[in-house]
Protein backbone atom coordinates (compact mmCIF):
# COMPACT_ATOMS: atom_id res chain seq x y z
CA UNK A 1 0.00 0.00 0.00
CA UNK A 2 2.92 2.63 0.95
CA UNK A 3 4.67 2.00 -2.46
CA UNK A 4 1.42 2.57 -4.18
CA UNK A 5 0.90 6.08 -2.95
CA UNK A 6 4.60 6.51 -3.20
CA UNK A 7 4.52 6.12 -6.96
CA UNK A 8 1.18 7.91 -7.27
CA UNK A 9 3.14 11.30 -4.95
CA UNK A 10 6.24 10.45 -7.61
CA UNK A 11 4.09 10.33 -10.89
CA UNK A 12 2.59 13.77 -10.13
CA UNK A 13 5.73 14.74 -9.57
CA UNK A 14 7.36 14.21 -12.66
CA UNK A 15 6.02 17.17 -15.07
CA UNK A 16 4.43 15.53 -18.35
CA UNK A 17 3.84 16.67 -21.49
CA UNK A 18 0.92 15.88 -23.74
CA UNK A 19 1.86 13.26 -26.05
CA UNK A 20 1.84 15.56 -29.57
CA UNK A 21 3.57 18.60 -28.04
CA UNK A 22 7.10 17.03 -28.94
CA UNK A 23 6.07 15.51 -32.45
CA UNK A 24 6.65 18.59 -34.64
CA UNK A 25 8.36 21.71 -34.42
CA UNK A 26 4.79 23.34 -34.79
CA UNK A 27 2.94 21.09 -31.76
CA UNK A 28 5.99 21.99 -29.71
CA UNK A 29 5.59 25.95 -30.01
CA UNK A 30 2.23 26.35 -29.94
CA UNK A 31 2.42 24.44 -26.52
CA UNK A 32 4.88 26.68 -25.49
CA UNK A 33 2.45 29.72 -26.06
CA UNK A 34 -0.77 27.53 -24.69
CA UNK A 35 0.57 26.53 -21.59
CA UNK A 36 1.82 30.29 -20.21
CA UNK A 37 -1.39 32.46 -21.42
CA UNK A 38 -4.54 32.64 -19.76
CA UNK A 39 -5.20 32.28 -16.30
CA UNK A 40 -5.17 28.39 -15.55
CA UNK A 41 -1.29 28.36 -17.02
CA UNK A 42 0.06 25.18 -17.25
CA UNK A 43 3.16 25.18 -15.60
CA UNK A 44 4.06 20.73 -15.39
CA UNK A 45 3.61 20.88 -19.14
CA UNK A 46 5.61 23.89 -19.94
CA UNK A 47 8.29 22.30 -18.20
CA UNK A 48 7.90 19.40 -19.68
CA UNK A 49 8.61 21.15 -23.10
CA UNK A 50 12.18 22.00 -22.22
CA UNK A 51 15.43 20.10 -22.71
CA UNK A 52 17.62 19.23 -20.05
CA UNK A 53 19.73 23.16 -18.89
CA UNK A 54 17.23 24.95 -21.62
CA UNK A 55 17.34 28.38 -20.77
CA UNK A 56 14.63 31.34 -21.17
CA UNK A 57 16.12 34.95 -22.06
CA UNK A 58 14.57 38.48 -21.94
CA UNK A 59 16.67 41.65 -23.64
CA UNK A 60 15.87 44.17 -21.26
CA UNK A 61 17.24 47.42 -21.61
CA UNK A 62 19.29 48.83 -18.85
CA UNK A 63 21.20 52.24 -18.70
CA UNK A 64 23.83 50.68 -19.46
CA UNK A 65 22.18 49.27 -22.77
CA UNK A 66 20.64 46.00 -24.36
CA UNK A 67 21.46 43.47 -21.27
CA UNK A 68 20.04 39.96 -21.75
CA UNK A 69 18.50 37.99 -18.40
CA UNK A 70 18.89 34.68 -17.95
CA UNK A 71 16.42 32.15 -16.54
CA UNK A 72 15.73 28.66 -16.21
CA UNK A 73 11.98 27.56 -16.92
CA UNK A 74 11.60 27.31 -13.06
CA UNK A 75 13.15 30.73 -12.81
CA UNK A 76 10.41 31.83 -14.98
CA UNK A 77 7.42 30.37 -13.66
CA UNK A 78 8.10 32.02 -10.37
CA UNK A 79 8.21 35.47 -12.11
CA UNK A 80 5.12 35.16 -13.69
CA UNK A 81 3.32 32.18 -12.52
CA UNK A 82 0.63 32.22 -9.70
CA UNK A 83 -1.81 34.45 -11.14
CA UNK A 84 0.15 37.44 -10.75
CA UNK A 85 1.30 37.97 -14.27
CA UNK A 86 -1.95 37.27 -16.41
CA UNK A 87 -1.64 37.68 -20.40
CA UNK A 88 -2.25 35.87 -23.61
CA UNK A 89 0.28 35.70 -25.81
CA UNK A 90 -0.23 34.34 -29.75
CA UNK A 91 1.77 34.21 -32.50
CA UNK A 92 1.16 36.10 -35.74
CA UNK A 93 4.19 35.16 -38.43
CA UNK A 94 6.85 32.37 -37.56
CA UNK A 95 10.08 31.51 -39.79
CA UNK A 96 10.82 27.69 -39.37
CA UNK A 97 14.69 26.79 -40.21
CA UNK A 98 16.19 23.38 -39.54
CA UNK A 99 19.14 21.04 -39.74
CA UNK A 100 19.57 17.48 -38.50
CA UNK A 101 18.51 17.52 -35.21
CA UNK A 102 18.33 21.66 -34.39
CA UNK A 103 15.97 23.91 -35.04
CA UNK A 104 15.20 27.56 -34.82
CA UNK A 105 12.37 29.66 -34.96
CA UNK A 106 11.75 33.04 -35.39
CA UNK A 107 8.18 33.53 -33.78
CA UNK A 108 6.52 36.83 -34.04
CA UNK A 109 4.06 37.64 -31.31
CA UNK A 110 1.35 39.99 -29.50
CA UNK A 111 0.07 39.72 -25.96
CA UNK A 112 -2.91 40.74 -24.94
CA UNK A 113 -4.91 41.18 -21.33
CA UNK A 114 -8.24 39.45 -22.42
CA UNK A 115 -8.56 37.71 -25.25
CA UNK A 116 -10.17 39.75 -28.78
CA UNK A 117 -8.57 42.81 -27.06
CA UNK A 118 -5.65 45.12 -28.74
CA UNK A 119 -2.38 43.80 -28.34
CA UNK A 120 -0.86 46.01 -25.61
CA UNK A 121 3.10 44.63 -26.54
CA UNK A 122 4.46 42.79 -29.54
CA UNK A 123 8.28 41.64 -30.07
CA UNK A 124 9.79 38.18 -31.56
CA UNK A 125 10.36 35.81 -29.55
CA UNK A 126 13.66 32.78 -30.92
CA UNK A 127 13.20 29.66 -29.98
CA UNK A 128 16.55 27.31 -30.39
CA UNK A 129 14.91 23.58 -30.63
CA UNK A 130 16.72 20.19 -30.38
CA UNK A 131 15.15 16.72 -31.27
CA UNK A 132 15.89 13.74 -28.70
CA UNK A 133 14.74 10.57 -29.44
CA UNK A 134 12.20 11.33 -32.17
CA UNK A 135 10.88 14.29 -29.71
CA UNK A 136 11.60 18.33 -29.90
CA UNK A 137 12.28 19.82 -26.83
CA UNK A 138 12.71 24.03 -26.38
CA UNK A 139 16.73 24.39 -25.61
CA UNK A 140 16.40 28.61 -25.02
CA UNK A 141 13.97 31.23 -26.27
CA UNK A 142 14.95 34.40 -26.72
CA UNK A 143 13.39 37.47 -27.09
CA UNK A 144 13.22 41.21 -27.40
CA UNK A 145 10.10 43.58 -27.39
CA UNK A 146 8.94 45.94 -29.75
CA UNK A 147 9.45 49.69 -28.28
CA UNK A 148 10.25 53.05 -29.23
CA UNK A 149 12.90 53.03 -31.20
CA UNK A 150 13.07 49.33 -31.62
CA UNK A 151 9.49 48.70 -34.00
CA UNK A 152 8.87 45.41 -36.06
CA UNK A 153 9.91 45.33 -39.22
CA UNK A 154 6.99 44.34 -42.00
CA UNK A 155 8.74 41.15 -43.39
CA UNK A 156 8.37 39.63 -39.15
CA UNK A 157 4.68 40.14 -39.89
CA UNK A 158 3.98 37.93 -42.21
Amino acid sequence: MRSAAVLAFTMLAVPVAQAADGDSIESLVKAVYDTISGPNQDWARFRALFAEGARMIPMRVTPQGPAPALMTPEEYEKRVGGGKNVFYESPIAQRVETFGNIAHVFSTYELRRVPGDKPFARGINSFQLVRQGGTWKVMTILWDSEREGTTLPEKYLK
